[in-house]
């Protein structure tokens, strides 16, 4: 027995083997995509990021304020050539994903732009798209806005004193998405909450995060009041690190958030890790009792700072999760010295899907890693690219990609969260679009 308890803890110990990807379909949605919100809707959301300025005065000139990459120095802003406030809402962002057996896609916009305070008038959406792979386009079907009316949400929302009630990226951030029967469920970054809708974007029902009988709140949480004195508190979920990923269980009866981020021990003042190296948690839901199980697994990352950016099943006891540093752009367009507008000062070196075993968890809760496919190096020996191949090698550089699904027996998609109009990763100075790729990965599918 100790033998095989040994050789079980070396196995974890080992690092997972990458495995090739092919890319079999490349299409995307121009930045540039608008649609008007619906005809109830409140004037303030005919446009949209009003409140993004730097100094986050409110701006109502249409593209007064110009975006620039997360990802600029101070000292170099780099313009990515879109601007604030838009006419309309923007379909971007794509933060999750769900593969459909008709070759159709249902994806979420996330909460605006970036944060709580300055995305008001952005209207929580999810859309249902097809992309052509030949042709490379992307048609959007419908969108969905979600909606309150029924007032399940536990506190004061943007739009409070309307009828509809519309969501906005005020109330959540919502980053991943799951269909099961008729409901739709979103896992939150504020909160972090759950957010369960019906398959027309009401509110049913919105549950807070538990973790060993103790609710786990961010900064954004809405119990949590800013204190007299500063550094009065902590809490153990950091700003924007609440649910990122969330996957279900082939049979519809659990879900499993991912946190972004580590959890904050306040008792040891570190965040959680082993050894050194930084840990996810993935909780686990029970949809039927609508209450969470107490179990939770543990995701290692690969380095500190590092980001999930979404996690879905391919059958009951693996999955597939994203993990992705914080850069953008290839190596060859880095900077190298002072960060100017026209290089990448914080280009991209690990952008990877990995497979990951619940079954194999350790006796400390930590999922295997089963292998990974590398996103900044992916075959395209027939020309399938409309942009970013070069030698037959095509690259994802972008700094969030946030959408991963099973499509086949064979094949995945993966998508990027544009960051509309603050992402340049794929050419210096011009912003992203939402780019889906279908990848041909065999034998990670099959990894044991």
């Amino acid at each position: 027995m100790g033998a095989l308890v040994f050789a079980f803890e070396c196995a974890h110990a080992q690092t997972a083997p990458q495995f090739p990807a092919t890319l079999a379909g490349h299409a995307f949605l121009p930045a540039r995509t608008f649609i008007a919100p619906p005809a109830d809707a409140p004037e303030s959301l005919r446009t949209s990021g009003k409140y993004t300025a730097p100094d986050q005065r409110r701006r109502d000139a249409l593209e007064s304020i110009p975006g620039t990459s997360y990802l600029s120095d101070r000292s170099a802003p780099r313009p990515t050539g879109v601007s604030l406030p838009f006419k309309g809402q923007p379909v971007q962002g794509f933060s999750g994903i769900k593969a459909m057996k008709d070759g159709t896609y249902w994806v979420l916009s996330d909460n605006g732009y970036g944060a709580k305070n300055n995305s008001a008038d952005a209207m929580l959406t999810f859309h249902h798209v097809k992309p052509d792979w030949k042709s490379g386009a992307i048609k959007r079907l419908s969108t969905v806005f979600l909606h309150d009316p029924d007032k399940k949400v536990p506190f004061v929302i943007v739009n409070e004193g309307t009828t509809k009630r519309y969501l906005t990226g005020m109330d959540f951030d919502i980053e991943s998405m799951q269909f099961i029967g008729d409901s739709v469920w979103f896992g939150d970054e504020l909160g972090p909450y759950l957010i369960r809708t019906d398959r027309k974007g009401k509110v049913l029902a919105v549950f807070d995060t538990m973790l060993d009988g103790k609710v786990l709140r961010s900064p954004d949480h809405y119990t949590i009041n800013t204190p007299a004195v500063s550094g009065a508190f902590t809490t153990p979920v950091r700003r924007s690190r609440g649910y990122e990923g969330m996957a279900a269980s082939k049979d519809g009866q659990f879900l499993y958030p991912l946190l972004e981020g580590p959890l904050w021990v306040d008792a040891d003042k570190k965040w959680e890790n082993k050894d050194g190296r930084e840990y996810l948690r993935i909780l686990e839901f029970n949809v039927a009792r609508g209450e969470w199980t107490g179990r939770s697994f543990k995701y290692l990352l690969e380095a500190n700072g590092n980001n999930i950016g979404d996690f879905n099943m391919i059958d009951a006891d693996t999955g597939l999760i994203i993990e992705r540093d914080n850069g953008e752009g290839l190596p060859e367009d880095a900077c190298n010295g002072p960060a100017r507008v026209d290089c990448q000062n914080v280009p991209a070196k690990l952008k990877r899907v990995y497979k990951i075993s619940i079954k194999d968890a350790d006796a400390d809760g930590f999922v295997r890693k089963v292998g990974y496919i590398d996103l900044l190096s992916i075959d395209d020996p027939n020309g399938v690219a409309k942009r970013g191949t070069q030698n037959g090698k095509f690259t994802f550089p972008f700094v969030t990609i946030e959408d991963v699904d099973v499509v086949d027996a064979d094949h995945i998609v993966v998508a990027n969260d544009n960051n509309l109009p603050y992402s340049s990763g794929r050419k210096v100075g011009v912003q992203d679009d939402n780019e889906f790729i279908l990848l041909r990965v065999p034998e990670l599918l099959r990894a044991q």
